[in-house]
């Protein structure tokens, strides 16, 4: 019995350790594959511009409403480098992507990224699905939301802020 509640206990304190994980307060560094399977680091940022990372998964219902607003209010998000980022393959990225992030795949300021050695996660802190982090051009965390219906508060940031 006590054996039980021990394990119990061990699996409360990951569990809530996990939910607690806080977004990073300033961009890490990381090792990110573009489409086209060349290296992308956190030295490959655009510089001088707000940073709007959405780390998502194309199975996600959610991360499909977000690809969706983001693809619809494209025109918001222009002041900013955005960056999608995902573990999944290529095939279903692009496959995702042509569903509800068509006019996304052509904008100048839209970098898909794929994090192969899976260290989003780890180093960014996101607590699920869609995961959304903005920075500031200094590369200080401004936003961070995990529920695609707040995104209008990512868009009224960029255009306010945005250069």
């Amino acid at each position: 019995m006590n054996y039980k509640i021990k394990l119990l206990a061990f699996f409360l304190c990951v569990t809530l350790n996990i939910a607690a994980q806080t977004p990073a307060a300033t961009i890490p560094s990381f090792n990110f594959v573009k489409q086209d399977k060349s290296a992308f680091t956190n030295k490959n940022l655009v510089a001088g511009k707000m940073i709007f990372f959405v780390f998502f998964d194309a199975s996600c219902d959610h991360c499909q409403h977000a690809i969706q607003y983001i693809n619809e209010h494209q025109q918001d998000f222009n002041n900013a480098a955005v960056y999608l980022i995902t573990i999944d393959n290529p095939t279903t990225t692009e496959l995702f992507l042509n569903k509800y992030g068509s006019n996304l795949k052509s904008k100048k300021n839209v970098t898909v990224l794929r994090d192969i050695n899976n260290e989003f996660i780890r180093k960014f802190g996101p607590r699920k699905y869609p995961s959304m982090f903005l920075y500031s051009a200094q590369q200080k965390l401004l936003l961070y939301d995990d529920e695609p219906k707040n995104l209008i508060k990512f868009s009224n940031q960029i255009k306010v802020n945005g250069k």
